[in-house]
């Protein structure tokens, strides 16, 4: 849904260990950084950047979304995904407004609960929606818990003798439980929008 851009200034906010990072790296030519707040997954993310030969534009910044202190209109996107929900749809949508270059892109994966609210947050924050799209159900499955579920069995024959591991699969099978429970409840939704061209909202 986004334009070509030229060279894209790119902030990803909650990064984590860098996967959307590296992909957005991958579709584009421009500079980009990769912002969170646990340095042990910033420090998988810059060992990847290494290992993949993007020194020269891609970068990590340790900084909680609460505390964004970059220059006005510095990037041409901002992408949030699975991150937004920390500090709230419509507060994100309001304070990401001034970094984005004039009609800069904000692209933004949320849980899909209230999105006819929060459509109408997105035209009040000063946005205009390109685009909208619910990821499939079994999206969460196929790339996520279901590899997960392989390595807690993996792990668990080679370490399942050990107390410290055995807590931590326990923790992480919960977790696939609870998807397997409900899988609906996982299900989300993508949000793409241009800062608006009616001018700046207050």
């Amino acid at each position: 849904m986004l334009p070509e851009l030229d060279k894209p200034h790119i902030l990803d906010i909650g990064c984590g260990s860098g996967v959307p990072t590296l992909e957005l790296a991958r579709l584009s030519d421009g500079p980009i950084i990769g912002l969170d707040v646990d340095q042990s997954l910033l420090d998988k993310l810059a060992k990847k950047i290494e290992e993949t030969g993007l020194s020269d534009r891609v970068t990590t910044l340790k900084c909680s979304m609460f505390e964004l202190d970059f220059p006005d209109e510095s990037f041409d996107v901002i992408w949030a995904e699975g991150s937004i929900a920390r500090i709230g749809f419509e507060r994100g949508l309001k304070e990401w407004r001034r970094f984005l270059k004039p009609h800069g892109f904000l692209v933004v994966h949320d849980e899909i609960t209230n999105i006819t609210k929060k459509l109408e947050q997105i035209s009040g924050c000063g946005y205009d929606l390109l685009g909208h799209f619910t990821l499939p159900e079994g999206t969460w499955w196929t790339e996520y818990y279901g590899p997960l579920e392989k390595r807690v069995n993996e792990m668990r024959i080679k370490h399942g003798d050990e107390p410290q591991a055995r807590l931590e699969l326990d923790k992480e099978q919960r977790e696939i439980d609870m998807f397997k429970a409900n899988p609906r409840r996982y299900s989300s939704v993508f949000f793409v929008m241009q800062k608006s061209r009616r001018g700046d909202i207050s």
